[in-house]
């Protein structure tokens, strides 16, 4: 006010004298349990004083401790307050770097993959942001910088290596910049020599700048002269492994070996199976939880009352975690234990359950395609489909010593899954409290699966249910198996033994009896959706036949 008095005022839509009573009822509750209470205002963020002001008023009460500003923007993140661009421009910078790129060496490679005038108003964007960057940087380095400051350095002399002998761990997540300091220091000697331990089944951080084609090119990148021969080399194989029994290592082996372009190599398990060692088990939608529980307690049966056993749970994502609170109650003789895959290398367990191996953008293969922008600051694509997500399958396969079980959707299983089910050689077990038989539809070569109407009744139908109406019901003598045609029989039989006369128009239905206005007849079960049907003759009965009308 202009006598210097302050006069407190509120928007026009409150009421101030209501707005006023209760600031004062807040001031008294405070006082009365002797508690603090600190005030802001309005105006305070309107004229940019803020969190400034608040941060004045707490230190009266509190100590601050800021949080780190490397974390600040992955929290920012977190809570959803950056825009897709500014992520995409945030990844973008650290793969930029890591990478040891240029904005030049983007231009040429956007041509080659003909990403067109995207990636060129991409650069022109990414550019200036990349300099002010590196301006704020000032005399700091980030965690890049580390790298290729080092090899910067000893590529030109800066620093002299002392050392004839460089090991390299984990040499299957190399990267780019890595790989640059390695050669630097390589080149210094004529008589150094480069050690290399890796795993190229284990390749799984191209995300993270990690190239594959290094080690599949080892001789090539880091390999030495002699005689006139370049790229000279040798490779050891270390086949042995002290951790899965036969039946895991070797089906592991078998997977991850589809692609071709894997190093093949030969496996000496840790030990024999003495009982089928991979389990897959179907899990009706909406019974996760159940089919866990009903594992892990069959787990539990089977160990020694004086002994003990780990588990280990994996997901492709971390939100796929359990309430492993319950669980550890649940199971008190079972060390359970949950991690993504990417966080299991290097870990084992006595038991593994690979959670939710289900088809889908958030599945297993995932299917989450990265911004397209993203392929000029990256290793380049491997041509075989799905290369990299078979290999975290192996990663996940071979942290079992002695079980493996997979728990797979029902209605849309992982085509690794499929895989496994389909090739005898896996070995794989289905059922032990949640499998069941697949069968083909044949309509549209889906599977039929089977479902319980209103009425109690099982029914089987097609996986496709959006495109493909194939719907059969239960054998009418047991009212659980499906009849099927083997061989192109006649016939259609059920487990339970029963047996149909096939329907001569379609490839799942079967013939039962059915009466209409001129008497009696065979008609296909899956009726109105096929018209089949024949006459009743004296050796076309067919047991369990059911009668009804129409």
């Amino acid at each position: 006010m202009p006598d210097g008095s302050e006069r407190l005022i509120t928007a026009p839509f409150v009421d101030r004298d209501e707005y006023l009573a209760g600031m004062e009822w807040k001031r008294e509750v405070h006082a009365a349990y002797e508690t603090t209470l600190i005030e802001t205002y309005s105006f305070e963020r309107q004229e940019g004083c803020l969190l400034t002001a608040l941060a004045e008023k707490l230190a009266l009460h509190v100590t601050l401790k800021p949080r780190p500003a490397g974390t600040i923007f992955d929290r920012v993140v977190e809570l959803k307050q950056v825009d897709a661009f500014s992520q995409l421009l945030g990844t973008f910078l650290r793969k930029f770097k890591g990478g040891g790129y240029n904005v030049a060496d983007c231009e040429t490679k956007s041509e080659r993959l003909k990403l067109g005038n995207c990636a060129k108003a991409f650069l022109a964007v990414f550019a200036p942001v990349f300099t002010e960057y590196q301006k704020r940087l000032g005399g700091r380095i980030d965690f890049e910088d580390m790298i290729l400051r080092a090899a910067h350095y000893a590529e030109t002399g800066r620093y002299v290596s002392p050392f004839r002998h460089i090991l390299v761990d984990e040499f299957q997540d190399i990267s780019q910049s890595r790989a640059r300091l390695v050669k630097a220091l390589k080149v210094q000697h004529p008589d150094a020599r480069v050690f290399a331990v890796g795993d190229d089944w284990q390749s799984i951080f191209r995300f993270a700048g990690s190239d594959i084609h290094l080690m599949r090119h080892f001789g090539h990148e880091f390999g030495g002269s002699f005689n006139g021969e370049t790229g000279v080399h040798r490779t050891v194989d270390l086949g042995r492994t002290f951790r899965s029994i036969d039946q895991i290592a070797f089906a592991a082996r078998s997977f991850v070996l589809k692609n071709p372009a894997q190093i093949s190599k030969q496996i000496v398990p840790a030990g024999k199976a003495t009982e089928p060692a991979i389990r897959i088990v179907m899990t009706p939608k909406n019974e996760e939880k159940k089919k866990l529980g009903e594992v892990l307690a069959s787990m539990s049966a089977r160990i020694d009352p004086a002994n003990t056993a780990s588990v280990l749970l994996l997901g492709r994502y971390r939100f796929l975690e359990p309430d492993m609170i319950d669980l550890k109650r649940r199971f008190p003789r079972l060390h359970i234990s949950f991690k993504t895959i990417h966080a299991s290398k290097g870990l084992e367990a006595d038991h593994v359950i690979l959670l939710s191996a289900d088809s889908g953008r958030m599945g297993f293969p995932s299917e989450i395609v990265d911004d397209s922008l993203l392929a000029l600051v990256s290793p380049e694509e491997e041509l075989f489909e799905n290369a990299e997500e078979r290999r975290v399958m192996y990663v996940a396969m071979t942290r079992a010593r002695h079980t493996l079980t997979i728990l797979a959707s029902n209605s849309r299983p992982s085509s690794f899954v499929a895989e496994l089910n389909k090739d005898p050689q896996y070995g794989i077990a289905t059922g032990g409290g949640g499998g069941q038989t697949a069968h083909e539809c044949g309509e549209c070569g889906g599977r039929l699966l089977d479902v319980r109407g209103q009425d109690g009744r099982i029914w089987y139908r097609c996986e496709h249910v959006e495109h493909c109406g194939n719907l059969l019901p239960a054998c009418s003598s047991c009212g659980v198996g499906l009849p099927r045609h083997p061989d192109g029989s006649a016939e259609a039989k059920c487990n339970c033994a029963a047996t149909y006369p096939s329907c001569p128009e379609c490839r799942d239905g079967w013939l039962i009896e059915r009466f209409g206005r001129y008497g009696a007849f065979l008609s296909c079960v899956r009726y109105p959706a096929c018209t089949g049907k024949a006459k009743i003759s004296t050796n076309m009965t067919g047991v369990g036949a059911t009668k009804s009308k129409r």
